[in-house]
């Protein structure tokens, strides 16, 4: 056997290897659930081990059969963050474990759609203004009257007839694959740097236009749809990306110093705003323990805090009194129960899906695909640590969904297609 075709049968080989491994952490976690849950193993643990095991073993042939050179780590890493969420989403509301494993399968089914769909990358940099003008119109299609749906103060809904969704999730991967292509185009332009300004050299103003704009359409994001975590997200993206895209620190100060401005525009002028903080710096106050917000995040650390070390063990803690535990809270559910032994698996599985398209971004021999691979890497480095920090209190919570854990079918649809955008710039990566 030739190396050139031992390469892609020992990677194929590994993807199986840890695909397994993680159904079985996966179904383990959902078993030992049940077991602390209710006294007894779930009686429907071999019917979903076995949908799922349908489910990643159809992933891995669309794997082999059409990304034969990728990543080995980056699918199984995302399938374990997938059963740990089913199963702590199990715990802390039961009614709704059935409902995410279908958004789950509806997601694989994106995922291997999308692997079949887009054969090499650098196909989508033909499409760049489409692509771009498609993610723009989804970010703001909440705002469109008689669509947009108003839920816990925040536009970030559609809906039309039954279907109810959140098309921001879907645009940011659509964002990121636009600006991959077009600061590949003008990556010259923006790397000129003719003013001095302190220790650093800008680019001529008339260059800086795409940091505004950038900067511009986070804020309304945050004015009109009052989405703190997308316009966040969205201009951090983009300032990564442009960091990338022409190793110039100048674009990191320019785009600190345009987030602490809009950040405080934002809590000058908006009340949602303030009371975020304002609910970060007195969460734990006595007086605030109860109330709604406040009390959501007060509940939070008294979940990490009772989970110590090693934690209360699965189905043995009260998850469940923290609000809305199964989707902007879920870490703090998972705390309480793997104690910091559990967060810092999380963590780590993280750290891995980053470090993976960190790493397949710096092998990719094409600009745009090394563009769009540190691109989507951020995306889910940036989401999970903006979630993860707020719950922690690090940050001011922006409610985003924890990746491939939290419930959600949009989240988990659109965190799949990003996933196979990845994987097949891996491919193509080790490829050559």
């Amino acid at each position: 056997m030739s190396h050139a075709a031992a390469r892609p049968r020992a990677r194929q080989g590994t993807t199986i290897a840890l695909t397994i491994l993680a159904l079985v952490i996966g179904m383990g976690t959902y078993a030992l659930t049940g077991l602390g849950k209710q006294g007894r193993v779930p009686a429907n643990l071999a019917l979903y081990g076995s949908l799922f095991a349908v489910l990643f073993a159809a992933s891995l042939l669309v794997i082999r059969r059409f990304a034969p050179f990728a990543d080995p780590a980056v699918f199984p890493t995302a399938a374990v963050l997938t059963g740990i969420g089913f199963a702590v989403i199990y715990r802390v509301r039961g009614d709704l474990a059935a409902e995410q494993f279908t958004w789950a399968a509806i997601g694989l089914a994106a995922f291997c759609l999308t692997l079949i769909v887009v054969r090499d990358h650098r196909q989508l940099d033909a499409y760049t203004y489409t692509i771009g003008l498609v993610g723009l119109a989804l970010l703001f299609l909440p705002i469109v009257p008689g669509v947009g749906q108003v839920i816990n103060g925040a536009r970030l809904w559609v809906r039309i007839g039954s279907l109810q969704f959140q098309p921001s999730e879907l645009g940011k991967v659509l964002i990121v694959v636009f600006l991959a292509s077009y600061l590949n185009a003008k990556r010259e332009l923006l790397r000129l740097a003719t003013v001095k300004w302190g220790p650093f050299r800008l680019p001529q103003p008339k260059h800086l236009g795409p940091v505004l704009l950038a900067w511009g359409l986070s804020l309304v994001i945050l004015f009109v749809e009052k989405d703190l975590g997308a316009s966040l997200l969205f201009f951090a993206i983009f300032v990564v990306m442009l960091w990338v895209a022409t190793a110039r620190p100048a674009y990191l100060v320019i785009g600190a110093l345009l987030f602490a401005a809009g950040a405080w525009f934002g809590y000058a002028n908006l009340a949602h705003v303030q009371l975020r903080v304002d609910i970060w710096l007195h969460a734990l106050e006595p007086a605030n323990v109860n109330l709604f917000g406040y009390g959501q995040l007060a509940q939070g650390q008294f979940a990490l805090a009772t989970g110590g070390l090693v934690g209360s063990g699965l189905g043995l803690g009260i998850p469940y009194r923290i609000p809305f535990a199964w989707t902007d809270f879920i870490f703090a559910a998972i705390g309480e129960e793997l104690g910091l032994l559990g967060t810092v698996a999380i963590i780590l599985l993280y750290v891995t899906l980053v470090g993976r398209g960190l790493r397949a971004a710096l092998a990719c021999a094409d600009g745009f695909g090394k563009l769009l691979a540190a691109g989507l890497t951020a995306a889910i480095g940036l989401q999970a640590f903006v979630i993860m920090g707020g719950v922690t209190r690090l940050i001011p919570l922006t409610g985003v969904t924890l990746p491939f854990v939290s419930y959600g079918g949009s989240s988990l649809i659109s965190n799949f297609i990003l996933l196979a955008l990845l994987v097949r710039v891996s491919a193509g990566s080790a490829r050559g």
